[in-house]
């Protein structure tokens, strides 16, 4: 089911113009990545998932290097926003959803594509927000539909791993059945929501 990326990549958007350099070597919630090689794998997922919903290059889609802040170079402040752009207006196209594509090495149908890609910007925007000092806007009613969305692709793919999915998600943590909609999507990632 298409969902409109465009308020979770705002968002990661905002997050990315507001790291400063001295927060580089900050570390993640989950994972303790350092915040420059996260950023590396959100500049890379962008463009990886942006081509997947244009089904560009899918024969020549292959596993990404492992993210270094290295690998930023100078303009990232500029580049990955428009990136997160570009790939919310990639998967505003229907057709993005449809048919099969191929991300990170992987073929993919479309729909799983954009589920992934919808979690990644998702939870990679708390990792990076709580890493900074920030709050994640996860109770914002624009990303309602795209945690539900997420959060359905996560459970389903979570019910049969739920110790976890090794370079994926962690085990589920447990929190409360009424827990917000956005704290359900990090535990079933295996993140403790703050």
């Amino acid at each position: 089911m298409a969902t409109d990326l465009r308020p979770a990549t705002d968002i990661l958007a905002d997050l990315v113009r507001d790291v400063r350099d001295d927060q580089l070597g900050a570390r993640t919630p989950s994972g303790g990545i350092p915040v420059g090689d996260l950023l590396d794998h959100i500049d890379s997922l962008a463009e990886a998932f942006t081509n997947a919903a244009t089904k560009t290059g899918i024969g020549t889609s292959a596993p990404p290097p492992a993210p270094k802040a290295d690998h930023l170079g100078d303009d990232w402040r500029d580049r990955i926003p428009t990136r997160l752009a570009a790939l919310s207006d990639a998967w505003a196209a229907p057709e993005a959803w449809s048919g099969a594509t191929r991300a990170g090495g992987l073929d993919l149908p479309g729909e799983e594509a954009g589920a992934v890609a919808l979690n990644e910007v998702l939870v990679h925007g708390w990792d990076l927000a709580v890493a900074i000092g920030r709050r994640y806007p996860g109770d914002d009613p624009a990303l309602t539909d795209a945690v539900q969305s997420a959060h359905r692709w996560v459970s389903a793919i979570t019910s049969t791993s739920p110790d976890g999915i090794p370079g994926l998600f962690g085990p589920r943590v447990r929190i409360s059945p009424d827990a917000p909609a956005f704290d359900q999507l990090l535990a079933a990632t295996g993140r403790l929501p703050r």
